[in-house]
């Protein structure tokens, strides 16, 4: 006796995805403001020189005769201490901290979905060590570990990425080893070992694949949270150093004139509040989009 397996209906890709993508921008206008957020910041990543007014203050050229000015028709955002536009230096920081923000979350990815899946999949003393593991970064504030790995190496941009990936590879180790104990008993992994698959065909093909979801909506949330704590980090001189336009640095550079010129440090750290709502938006929208209980027949 031979046991048949149902497959799914092949649905087209331009039709229900598509469409359930246009009925969530549609009717969630917090959907459609996170993805504006985040399409904006990818536009002054990728497009920041020539869309600065002033490209060379972006990238530290000083102008001591516009020392402190504030926001006008020639300086939309004013100029800082050394006569840099604000403007110019806000959108040439897009791109390392959208940058520094993807590697971190693609590095802690690639460490913790391998090790959480094989955990999750594999059970018994192997899942006991490597959640141990796990345990012992986690039993740490994600920031306060990150200082302290900046410290031993150096302060720079590249040593906060790293810091930063060591403290987040975790959360994804836990996410995904949560969801391999439950995809390992259902039929279908259960029929592949039945037929002889071997281990290292199935975690990819039915455990990994089952658990992209989750994953995606974690890792795009992570984004926006990396680009706060980068910038925390810059902003008490753990992270990128001057004249890097740094959000967080230029922040932390207008502190102290915060009540005489406050733009130096207001525009920067609005730049950091909307990339975060965008991300964090957006991370909600697609838990929204993937959740079979929205799906409307």
């Amino acid at each position: 006796m031979t046991a048949t397996i149902a497959l799914p209906a092949f649905v087209p890709v331009g039709s229900r995805p598509l469409g359930r993508i246009g009925r969530v921008l549609r009717t969630d206008r917090l959907a459609a403001l996170g993805l504006a957020l985040i399409i904006l910041v990818v536009i002054l990543a990728l497009f920041g020189p020539w869309i600065a007014p002033y490209p060379a203050q972006g990238y530290g050229a000083t102008s001591v005769a516009d020392r402190i000015l504030p926001p006008s028709t020639v300086h939309w955002f004013g100029t800082d201490q050394l006569g840099r536009d604000i403007l110019s230096r806000v959108i040439i920081g897009a791109r390392p901290a959208l940058t520094i923000s993807l590697v971190v979350v693609a590095i802690a990815a690639l460490i913790g979905i391998p090790l959480g899946a094989i955990a999750g999949y594999r059970g018994g003393w192997l899942d006991q060590v490597l959640m141990r593991v796990t345990e012992v970064f986690q039993a740490f504030p994600p920031l306060l570990l990150a200082m302290v790995t900046v410290s031993i190496l150096g302060p720079s941009l590249t040593n906060a990425g790293i810091a930063l990936a060591i403290c987040w590879w975790p959360w994804y180790a836990r996410l995904v080893r949560a969801e391999a104990r439950s995809l390992r008993d259902r039929p279908f992994v259960e029929a592949a070992r039945a037929i002889g698959v071997p281990a290292w065909r199935i975690l990819p093909r039915h455990i990994l694949r089952n658990c992209m979801t989750p994953v995606l909506v974690q890792a795009t949330v992570d984004v926006g949270s990396v680009v706060l704590a980068a910038g925390s980090l810059a902003f008490i001189g753990l992270g990128a150093q001057p004249p890097s336009p740094d959000w967080g640095l230029m922040v932390a550079e207008g502190r102290g004139q915060i009540f005489t010129a406050w733009w130096i440090s207001t525009f920067p750290g609005l730049a950091i509040f909307v990339t975060v709502l965008g991300f964090n938006l957006l991370g909600d929208s697609l838990r929204d989009f993937f959740d079979p209980r929205q799906v409307k027949r």
